[in-house]
Formats: structure tokens, sequence, C-alpha cells
């Protein structure tokens, strides 16, 4: 696994380097700041962002939302901030373990591995939830045919449904594409 390390504080890294060598992680270049983070997220490609960090600035809150959109990653910030609030705007930014009162090499490995699985599991619910975000928008075009179809031909609803799901298997489409068509015609003639 491909670590990246963003130390943003005046401790040296060398040691926490040296704990996830040893864990078997290749650890890849460090990054001063958190400033430069979506970009070496983006030239890197790590599996992993560890941020070693005093206390969570404004623009490290903004650089991880930023990454979080558009190339998200597990993220373990180590903060001696214990602050509720922080923590909070913290985990809205999409860091995935806040771990505050210090990074020991010794706790490295388990938080990391806390810190991916809870990752995954969040992917899973992501997907999850634009699978029926697509499902209702769908839906929802598709009634919206069925309704022109009742109100321009005059069908009644079940007769509408039987038509479109018809014409989708002729056409080998699938009955929201039908939608779409039927939705885009009547638009297209007023």
């Amino acid at each position: 696994m491909r670590v990246l390390l963003v130390n943003d504080t005046e401790k040296p890294i060398g040691e926490l380097r040296a704990a996830l060598q040893a864990a078997g992680y290749e650890v890849l270049e460090a990054v001063v700041g958190a400033d430069e983070l979506l970009k070496a997220v983006e030239s890197q490609q790590p599996d992993a962002v560890i941020i070693d960090v005093d206390s969570p600035s404004r623009d490290t809150l903004e650089q991880l939302a930023v990454m979080h959109r558009h190339a998200p990653r597990p993220v373990v910030m180590f903060s001696a901030d214990g602050d509720d609030r922080l923590i909070r705007d913290v985990v809205a930014a999409g860091v995935t373990a806040y771990v505050v009162d210090g990074l020991t090499p010794a706790r490295l490995a388990p938080i990391l591995q806390v810190a991916l699985a809870r990752f995954e599991q969040q992917a899973h619910v992501r997907r999850q939830l634009g699978e029926v975000q697509q499902q209702l928008a769908d839906r929802k075009l598709i009634d919206r045919a069925k309704g022109l179809l009742v109100e321009k031909r005059g069908m009644s609803e079940p007769e509408a449904y039987a038509s479109m799901r018809q014409l989708a298997m002729r056409q080998n489409l699938k009955l929201v594409d039908i939608a779409r068509q039927i939705i885009a015609m009547a638009d297209l003639l007023g």
C-alpha cells in the first residue's frame, strides 16, 4: 500500500516514515503543508494519506474537502487539537480517522487499517446512494413520460406503461431511454 505523508508541523517525520516502512507500507515523497495536498495526491496516486498537524487550519480543511470531492482517499489525521467543533469540521472535510494526543508508531498500522475499512464502507454507501438516486430519477422520467402518453394519446396509465415497455423491448433499449425519447419529442412538438 502506498502512503502519502503530509507534515504540517515543526516536528520531523522520520520516525513515522520508518514505522510505516517497517509495517510494509510504501511511503511516498512527503508533502510539507496541506496546501500542496491535491496536487500531490493527483501526481503520486497514494492509497492513503496521513497528515500530522498541530491544529488543522481552514486552508487544510478546504484542501481536504477538494481532495475528497476530486480524488477521495482514506485520510488519517494526527492532531493535538481535540475541539469538538473542529473534529466535526475535519470529518465533514473527508478525514476518515482523526487521532488526538500524539502519533505513536506502534499505533499507526491498526489506525490505518481502521481508516481503510471505514473508507471502503463509506464508498460502498455512497455507491448505493448514487444507485438509489439514479433509480428515483429514472422512475420520475418514466412517470412523466407515462403522464404525457395519458394526456396526449388518451391512454390509461397501464396502457401507457405497457406501450412504453413494448417499444423498449422492440428497440432493445431500457425503459428510461424510451421515456427520455417521449419527453424529448413532447418538448420538441410543444
